[in-house]
């Protein structure tokens, strides 16, 4: 079962801080090294014609892709030290034997579920009769509505989910919104595209469809599998474009419950709100209009016989993973090996410890922060990232293109960023989360519904700014608009992606820019429209939104000329956000490390000056490589540009590239004066 997330949260893959502080303890002093990896760099690589290959290239040649992954790099690495280190917290939960209820039972059953392969092939395709049962007694347009609730809860495909949110005028409350949703493929360009590539999944994913019906037991495999993907392929045919999906104050339709009809005359929102158990809102924003607007027709015309097919295969696609072996091994066939290039599946027990992350995260999440995080080293962090925000004031505060009525309202959203560091102060409540011994498949579906009832019983109450939107445990951080908050677990604070030993440098280029990254989503495409207190509000002048938007057009350009494979380039609309991240995190952590020196020459450490070294730094922690699968699906449906242009993309923006290492206006990556981008 797949768990609906916020659409407006704006995560980044990597992205973590360290306590620089480390650096000034006089008895640390004797151990600091350069933090660069020498053994990973190619100097026989010019930089400035290809700045990711000079700093790993020689990893990058060495390095085999694990056969059960489809990228691997830093962040890979991390993120199975953080497995390891809640695999073992989990067997110690499951060895103390706690008493039904208690937090031990529950991480340790549940674990086991997953584990006990033998009992869940023995249960088989059992827990879908009941879904099966229910799909079977609609009967009405209303008893369709009903089941699209029922699947809302539990987290099956439905042409549009309603969730929950923090309100985009009104960040003090919450809101309830729709999206838009039910395929099967990644997005919905995977069902137009005419070339060869995305004719080749549609084909292998029709078939995939077919196999999967047949292990269920359906019936008419074959013609059935067309019929979805006829359906499917309507809706994606509707749907918004993501790179539209990045105008969020074009997302804000606020409706009047009872005004709903006008856009869909024919569909019973009441029902729908009242099967879903929603009773505290009296509105819902509704993201994208057109599509909803033309799901009338679709619900209204397609028969119920097709709904039903479609349904049942939303519930198995959706459960597919916790049932038997065969419907997990099919699974994997297409979603990991067609879509993404990985060879084979990764250890059960790194899958169950994902299973556990995701339905029992913060229970998980405390035990593991008492291990692996402490106070002290929290409280360091929140001094590191004042000092990034300063140094993001700075610059705001000497931009030429900016007037000071906007600086105004800028230096403002700076001073009431809030950072949110290691592991949430409130701990969640999973009292009521009922865990059973060998019932995966249940165990899955009450996880969704209390995870689906504590996100609904929200509205009608005051935002709680204690809430996380990540566990301690997850590699990975997020900055998010209407709390206007950045937000960095435990989990990736550990190494190789920074080293508590090195000198300063690298680790402002590794890991204060990553800072930094998350700062300037605050001023990206889609943070810019957020003010200090996360209210949608244009506070920008008209000119000083036309300089903005000049120079992100020019970004725009450049990351669209990027080419991933002779076929297939960078999508600069869609990674807007991102690279202009990338671009001010980079450029505020050189201006950072630069006043760290107190006007002192930086030391020169394995032969590279300071502000080499902090470049090196930054193009280590994307140190990664990837399957041509999954960089095409990247490309197709991630917000990120692909690693290697996460640095080469970056690096020839910034002005002390060309002096650090005497790029030239022959090397690869030079870009003229005038060309070169600064936004902050």
């Amino acid at each position: 079962m797949k768990k609906t997330k916020s659409p407006f949260r704006i995560p980044v893959v990597a992205s973590a801080i360290l306590i620089f502080a480390a650096c000034n303890n006089p008895d640390k002093q004797m151990d600091l090294h350069s933090g660069i990896i020498l053994k990973n760099m190619d100097t026989t690589v010019v930089p400035g014609d290809n700045f990711t290959d000079y700093v790993n290239g020689i990893w990058m040649k060495n390095t085999k892709m694990p056969s059960d992954k489809s990228r691997y790099g830093v962040m890979a690495m991390i993120n199975d030290k953080a497995q390891e280190d809640v695999k073992a917290i989990i067997e110690n939960a499951t060895k103390s034997g706690g008493k039904d209820g208690s937090e031990e039972q529950k991480i340790g059953d549940f674990y086991d579920s997953y584990l006990n392969t033998k009992v869940r092939d023995s249960i088989g395709l059992a827990p879908l009769n009941e879904e099966f049962k229910k799909i079977e007694a609609i009967a009405s347009a209303k008893d369709l509505t009903a089941y699209f609730a029922h699947a809302n809860k539990v987290g099956y495909k439905i042409p549009f989910n309603v969730s929950v949110s923090e309100d985009f005028k009104d960040p003090k409350r919450y809101m309830l919104l729709t999206w838009q949703g039910g395929l099967g493929l990644p997005d919905r360009e995977y069902y137009a595209l005419k070339d060869a590539k995305s004719a080749e999944i549609r084909t292998k994913y029709i078939a995939h469809i077919e196999t999967m019906l047949g292990l269920a037991g359906i019936p008419d495999a074959k013609a059935n599998a067309a019929q979805i993907m006829a359906l499917e392929t309507l809706l994606a045919s509707k749907q918004m474009k993501k790179e539209e999906t990045r105008n969020i104050a074009g997302l804000y339709n606020k409706y009047a419950v009872k005004d709903l009809k006008t856009l869909t005359p024919d569909f019973d929102w009441n029902t729908l709100l009242s099967e879903a158990g929603i009773k505290n809102s009296d509105s819902l924003v509704v993201t994208q209009v057109a599509y909803t607007k033309d799901l009338n027709a679709i619900i209204k015309n397609t028969p119920l016989t097709t709904w039903k097919t479609y349904l049942k295969w939303s519930a198995v696609t959706g459960s597919a993973s916790v049932l038997n072996s065969a419907l997990d091994q099919e699974n994997f066939n297409f979603y990991s090996k067609t879509l993404n290039g990985v060879k084979e599946q990764k250890p059960q027990w790194r899958r169950a410890v994902d299973v556990v992350n995701s339905n029992l995260g913060e229970m998980v999440g405390k035990l593991y922060v008492e291990k692996h995080f402490s106070r002290e080293a929290k409280d360091r962090m929140l001094k590191l990232v004042d000092n990034l925000l300063k140094a993001y004031e700075a610059s705001i505060k000497t931009l030429d293109w900016m007037s000071p009525e906007t600086k105004k309202q800028a230096l403002d959203k700076i001073n009431k960023f809030t950072p949110k560091i290691g592991y949430p102060d409130k701990w969640r409540d999973y009292s009521s989360l009922k865990i059973v011994k060998n019932d995966l498949f249940g165990n899955m579906q009450r996880a969704a519904e209390f995870e689906y009832n504590r996100t609904i019983n929200k509205l009608g109450k005051p935002v709680d700014r204690t809430e996380w939107g990540m566990t301690p445990q997850t590699v990975n951080a997020y900055y998010n608009p209407p709390m206007n908050e950045i937000v960095f677990p435990a989990a990736i604070l550990q190494p190789p992606f920074f080293d508590m030993n090195a000198e300063d440098a690298v680790n402002y280029g590794g890991i204060g820019a990553v800072i930094g990254h998350e700062i300037g989503h605050g001023f990206d495409d889609q943070g810019s429209t957020f003010d200090g207190n996360g209210v949608m509000r244009n506070w920008w002048t008209a000119k000083d939104m036309s300089e903005f938007k000049k120079r992100t057009n020019a970004l725009i350009a450049q990351y669209s000329s990027f080419k991933v494979f002779p076929d297939l380039n960078v999508n600069g609309d869609f990674t807007l956000g991102e690279n202009i991240g990338d671009l001010g995190g980079l450029s505020i952590a050189i201006k950072a490390y630069k006043t760290s020196l107190s006007d002192k020459p930086s030391p020169k450490m394995d032969g590279f000056t300071g502000e080499q070294r902090v470049f090196i730094g930054w193009a280590q922690a994307w140190l990664s490589k990837s399957t041509d699968e999954a960089l095409r699906t990247q490309v197709g449906t991630d917000p990120h540009s692909p690693a290697m242009f996460r640095v080469n993309g970056v690096v020839r923006n910034i002005p002390e590239f060309y002096t650090a290492f005497n790029v030239k206006p022959t090397d690869s990556l030079y870009l003229a004066p005038d060309k070169r981008v600064k936004i902050w």
